[in-house]
């Protein structure tokens, strides 16, 4: 350590460093004695070499007294153990979202279980399915509760809150109407199951307003989705937004995992190149001879653009080749409105 530190590298010597690099002290500051030493810290369970605490409740215990798996999540969701209605009404939901058949999430775990990858993996694929159009819990029930925030501060009734929130979101796959269940008698039932079991509270209440505000203005019919049932219910049993996202994700996942194991019982495994496409699955340009080199100029055509009126030529013609990403249009909002 003492060559190390004679031996000059660079202008590491230079006087005019503010301290002597060469001679500075090694290893590192003693131990901060005056405040706590930072370490992970959670409420929301324990575990030693015999007991699992969750929210102070023994889980052993739990079970032994007859408690389930529905009892526990209110109680690391919420540190509370549920009424008897309240339990009923969250295993009625699981149990209509275990299972969608033949779903985006089923494919993508069936697609991800063809590679021959691990079935955590192909869950974890259905999971990322749920998107801001496809089980969107948060954004759905971060909206109700800004509306009910500003029913708070008073000046308009609950219908007219609904009506401006239809007009603002209206086509919005994260508003709870659509006309997805028209047809579909599910999402109704699970509202009439929470009036009967005595659980429905202010976001059932709303929601429903909701339904019936995108009804007077909507063109065609439309109705509770299931996304709007689920989110609302899930609500008034007091689960955030988020935890509903992740009760409902990793119910899904059980299902997810049966479409995998058939996947790979009925199926086996898919090796990379082993996938044939027809060109009947095809429905782009027809074949065409690829040009020598030397007519390269004759076919060939620039990309660049050089006036607004030739860019809005090309732009329009790019929109009209699929797979180019010239027909998604994003929509950035402008962020100088958060500061």
């Amino acid at each position: 350590m003492g060559d190390l530190k004679r031996k000059k590298i660079g202008n590491l010597d230079d006087p005019r460093l503010p301290y002597e690099y060469m001679n500075r002290p090694y290893g590192t500051e003693p131990v901060d004695t005056t405040r706590p030493q930072f370490s992970w810290v959670s409420e929301v369970a324990y575990k030693n070499a015999q007991r699992i605490v969750a929210r102070g409740y023994d889980t052993t215990e739990l079970v032994e007294q007859g408690y389930g798996l529905v009892d526990l999540l209110f109680i690391d969701f919420q540190a509370r153990i549920p009424l008897l209605e309240e339990e009923k009404m969250l295993n009625y939901i699981m149990i209509l979202s275990l299972e969608d058949g033949l779903s985006m999430p089923a494919a993508l775990s069936r697609i991800v279980a063809r590679s021959k990858t691990y079935l955590t993996q192909a869950c974890g694929a259905s999971i990322l399915a749920f998107g801001h159009a496809y089980g969107a819990y948060s954004a759905f029930g971060n909206m109700l509760l800004g509306s009910l925030a500003r029913a708070e501060e008073g000046g308009k009734t609950m219908e007219q809150l609904a009506m401006e929130l239809v007009q603002e979101k209206q086509g919005d796959p994260a508003l709870g109407v659509s006309d997805l269940m028209l047809k579909d008698p599910a999402a109704r039932r699970i509202f009439a199951r929470a009036e009967k079991l005595g659980v429905a509270g202010a976001h059932i209440a709303f929601t429903l307003d909701i339904v019936k505000a995108a009804q007077q203005i909507s063109d065609h019919p439309v109705d509770l989705d299931m996304l709007g049932a689920t989110g609302a219910t899930m609500m008034d049993l007091g689960f955030t937004p988020e935890a509903t996202w992740a009760i409902i994700a990793i119910t899904r996942s059980f299902g997810a995992g049966a479409h995998y194991i058939e996947e790979v019982e009925r199926e086996g495994s898919t090796r990379l190149g082993q996938e044939l496409t027809p060109k009947e699955y095809y429905d782009g340009p027809a074949d065409r001879p690829v040009p020598p080199l030397a007519e390269r100029d004759k076919i060939a055509r620039p990309g660049q653009t050089h006036s607004p009126e030739e860019w809005k030529v090309a732009f329009d013609e790019r929109q009209k080749l699929p797979g180019s990403g010239y027909a998604i249009m994003e929509e950035v909002k402008d962020p100088s409105t958060k500061t």
